[in-house]
């Protein structure tokens, strides 16, 4: 049996390293002195779940852990070390669409287990899912100047949107919270990895 409280923890931890990773390998891409890399990538690591967090009016877990903030350090020194190996375009480089993969993945399932234990409707569940999965990297890109790819990439949203959606049935049937967080992050993980391989698109009007 997967407790919810080690699911929620290990997808956290998760998401924090490889989305700290992301958004300071974004910053160094944009040419960024190593303060404004760190700031990209706290950023990109904090700003969904703290928005999240705000939203079902509970005080942000990255302010009163330091634990968080030491997992999105060391994902920010991650990125400080693959910047200076990584040839070619960084941000098509499988070093940072993987872990923006994963943390995507990891994000929107801490998103609908929050979203869950506060009892939020069905809709709630996928609004938190999404934000925590998307919120940290569209501030992260509105900071660059650049349009957030939640609306550049029409397939990056819609993967956490699903992970939030399968939260509410599968929790309806009786699976325990830790395995549908389990559940969620493998959705959201397959959805982007095959968008990624495969090239899906949602159609347009």
């Amino acid at each position: 049996m997967v407790e919810a409280g080690a699911a929620f923890a290990v997808m956290n931890a998760v998401g924090l390293v490889a989305f700290a990773a992301v958004g300071a390998l974004k910053g160094s891409d944009a040419g960024l002195d190593l303060f404004g890399v760190a700031v990209l990538g706290f950023l990109t690591a904090l700003g969904g779940g703290t928005v999240r967090d705000l939203l079902v009016g509970r005080v942000p877990t990255s302010l009163q852990s330091n634990v968080e903030v030491l997992f999105a350090a060391a994902g920010i020194v991650l990125a400080v070390v693959l910047a200076q190996r990584v040839q070619g375009d960084l941000m098509e480089s499988p070093a940072v669409l993987l872990p923006d993969a994963i943390g995507l993945a990891a994000f929107a399932a801490t998103g609908a287990a929050v979203g869950t234990e506060a009892g939020l409707s069905p809709f709630g569940i996928v609004v938190t899912a999404t934000l925590t999965g998307v919120g940290g990297g569209s501030l992260s890109d509105l900071l660059l100047a650049r349009v957030p790819a939640v609306l550049r990439e029409d397939f990056y949203a819609t993967p956490a949107v699903a992970g939030g959606a399968v939260a509410p049935p599968a929790t309806a049937v009786g699976l325990p919270l830790g395995a549908t967080t389990l559940l969620a992050a493998g959705v959201v993980l397959a959805l982007r990895l095959g968008a990624l391989r495969y090239g899906w698109r949602l159609p347009t009007v």
